[in-house]
């Protein structure tokens, strides 16, 4: 497959984060508290599954390894938000299972190569390290906001969602910055300023 295809891939995923971040930005600020709306998930929902894609396309673990958890972290949000079953259940059945079905088709039809995708050529163990430490810090954002929103039964990004995604993401941004990435480079560099405005905005206003 072409790269540029590849890249374009990247850049509609990380547009659609980027969008979803905007939307919550906007939404807090008018609100002047901190705000998740409904579309929130389904952009994220949308997004994961490019950046899935992209990062299969890419032979990169890391990015796989992110998506893959939060992917279903962003299916539970949209049940608590009861916006799930708005979806046809076609649909469902197909997101639900869409991750096993890359990674079988990919082994079974040697698109993916196992010693490739975790001891790559093109990326040295320690950056290696470095992707993966810092996409599962990013992923843990969600599993924290996962358990806060199950005690409360209501989708909530605390501030502890926040603070991991500015761990996470800086860690990202310097991963992508030695493996030569425009879409992480360009998602996450923006994302600082976001995350750290909305750290802000709850610290200032609370919940």
């Amino acid at each position: 497959m072409s790269k540029w295809l590849i890249f374009s891939i990247g850049f509609i995923a990380q547009s659609l984060f980027s969008s979803r971040v905007i939307l919550q930005w906007i939404v807090s600020e008018r609100h002047k508290k901190v705000l998740t709306p409904r579309l929130y998930w389904q952009l994220s929902l949308l997004a994961s599954f490019l950046l899935f894609v992209y990062g299969y396309l890419r032979d990169d673990f890391a990015i796989m390894l992110g998506q893959v958890i939060t992917y279903f972290i962003y299916i539970r949000n949209m049940q608590l938000e009861h916006e799930w079953k708005k979806f046809p259940i076609w649909l469902r059945i197909f997101l639900y299972i869409f991750p096993a079905i890359i990674i079988i088709y990919g082994f079974n039809n040697n698109v993916i190569d196992s010693a490739n995708l975790f001891n790559p050529k093109h990326i040295s163990t320690p950056l290696m390290m470095l992707g993966i430490i810092a996409q599962v810090l990013f992923t843990l954002r969600f599993v924290y906001q996962w358990i806060y929103s199950e005690r409360r039964k209501k989708s909530h990004l605390p501030m502890g969602f926040w603070i991991l995604s500015l761990i996470g993401s800086s860690l990202i941004f310097i991963y992508a910055i030695f493996r030569k990435d425009p879409v992480l480079l360009l998602g996450h560099g923006a994302g600082l300023i976001m995350y750290s405005r909305n750290a802000f905005l709850l610290k200032r206003y609370g919940d």
